[in-house]
């Protein structure tokens, strides 16, 4: 189904939704039952709209998701990890992600750019698989393409959505169910 390439599953929560501006708060990704994920202490505070959906809230210096403390990494030493995760694997590798063309993938472009750490990232990562526009070609008729009413619609369940982790997980999980013979489907949606 991928041509020979190492599917990663990741995803981004976001100090709000400008991709101009934003700041990462968590960085996952998961490849079969490997795991990675990191959380970031933003300099900016958390939009109000953000806090709502993801229960990311920042008080006295120190990080919460919906009251939990998390401990949290540099910003530049959670890029050079999450790097060293997609370095790890055999080459090439392709990272997945829902609507990672318009938010996840120009958010982490901009901030590995700001933080001298693209060209690596580029030698980690041979391109991106958006599965937005790959539901929309392979399911027209569907009113909804949003992440939790696919899985809801495809694998029956609910789960942890916007958490990076449990975001990426299911992604995984989602994408497995489809099962797209031909790969040229999907491909076109590489960037």
């Amino acid at each position: 189904m991928s041509d020979g390439r190492v599917l990663v599953f990741f995803d981004l929560e976001t100090t709000g939704l400008d991709t101009t501006k934003c700041e990462i708060i968590q960085v996952a990704a998961v490849h079969e039952e490997r795991v990675f994920s990191v959380y970031i202490l933003p300099s900016q505070p958390i939009d109000e709209g953000a806090t709502k959906v993801t229960g990311f809230t920042v008080r006295d210096g120190k990080l919460f998701c919906h009251e939990d403390l998390k401990a949290t990494t540099p910003l530049l030493e959670a890029l050079q990890s999450f790097i060293a995760f997609l370095s790890s694997f055999r080459r090439p590798v392709l990272l997945v992600g829902h609507n990672a063309r318009s938010f996840d993938a120009p958010i982490l472009s901009r901030v590995l750019t700001q933080s001298s750490l693209l060209e690596p990232f580029r030698e980690a990562a041979s391109g991106t698989l958006d599965t937005l526009p790959v539901s929309r070609e392979l399911f027209p008729d569907l009113q909804n393409h949003r992440q939790e009413f696919l899985v809801r619609r495809f694998l029956n369940k609910q789960y942890g959505a916007h958490n990076a982790v449990e975001d990426a997980k299911v992604l995984q999980e989602l994408f497995k169910h489809w099962d797209i013979q031909d790969q040229t489907v999907w491909e076109k949606h590489v960037f």
